[in-house]
């Protein structure tokens, strides 16, 4: 391994251009950085051409001096990357599902644009991926509607997530056969969503997959699309409702009692979240509703 004094010795020759401004910038004599120089060229081969009043490189010490800027520009990232003690610099890494996901991320770019030397890396995924991302250190903090046990994760309530019947802003809907006349909106977890709600409202009623199914999409950001030109209604969480652009055109209907997700937030409990995630995590806690009673 190359002596790094040897290698800062020879970076600030090359790059002063001679061995009194060299040795004056280190705080050293000349004699010690020819001497370091020398070591060097004895390991690599001749580095440089001495003139009278400077220095010339050869193509080895081009090479050797492109390494030293490589090992500087390396620390630097290294540096940043451990950075965890600063809240104000480095990367925010969160995955979680869509719903929560589109009410969260506009927060953490609100957060980004007040400290812009911070970065925001946001993923939707489901549940399986966000655990695996979470244990595999892809990611700091993810979000997920189940409580894991597992020995390498902490797991604490976040949210809960309240699940809705989103129908046309107007639309009349009171009994079941009101929802067989709109039609169903579907998407990856339509069936699930609905069968809870509805089965809690309508606990006489013949099952979702008897109501007409006018479209399906698989977009979170997409499926109050369709609801809002009138074409049907679906079931969604909260939050995923609320970040739609066209509020004016749906509406949440309460037909019945509240049917609620809590969400857990998970991360490494091998070590302590950094600073960054901790401040990022009270900008988006405090934008959540707080829960009447926190899970057991």
């Amino acid at each position: 391994m190359v002596n790094p004094q040897w290698l800062r010795s020879f970076a600030a020759l090359a790059k002063r251009g001679n061995f009194t401004r060299a040795a004056d910038s280190l705080l050293l004599t000349q004699s010690a950085v020819s001497q370091h120089v020398k070591q060097l060229e004895a390991e690599y081969g001749q580095l440089i051409i001495r003139h009278s009043r400077h220095v010339e490189l050869t193509p080895a010490g081009h090479v050797l001096l492109r390494f030293y800027d490589e090992i500087c520009g390396a620390e630097k990232r290294l540096n940043a990357s451990l950075a965890a003690r600063d809240d104000d610099q480095g990367e925010i890494s969160v995955i979680s599902p869509g719903s929560i996901g589109l009410s969260l991320y506009p927060l953490l770019l609100d957060l980004q644009q007040q400290c812009p030397v911070l970065t925001v890396r946001y993923r939707f995924a489901p549940d399986k991926e966000v655990l695996d991302a979470v244990l595999n250190n892809h990611f700091e903090l993810g979000i997920v509607p189940l409580k894991p046990d597992h020995p390498s994760l902490n797991a604490e309530f976040f949210a809960n997530e309240y699940l809705e019947l989103i129908a046309p802003a107007g639309a009349s809907v009171h009994t079941w056969p009101d929802l067989e006349n709109l039609g169903f909106i579907n998407h990856p977890d339509g069936n699930v969503m609905a069968t809870r709600l509805l089965s809690r409202w309508f606990p006489a009623n013949p099952g979702v997959s008897s109501l007409p199914e006018n479209g399906f999409i698989n977009q979170i950001g997409l499926i109050l699309e369709p609801v809002a030109r009138g074409m049907g209604f679906t079931v969604l969480p909260r939050f995923a409702r609320m970040a739609f652009a066209r509020q004016e055109a749906i509406q949440a209907l309460e037909l019945g009692p509240e049917v609620v997700n809590p969400l857990w937030l998970i991360y490494r409990a091998e070590w302590p979240l950094s600073r960054r995630a901790q401040r990022a995590l009270s900008v988006l806690r405090t934008s959540c509703e707080t829960p009447r009673a926190t899970p057991a």
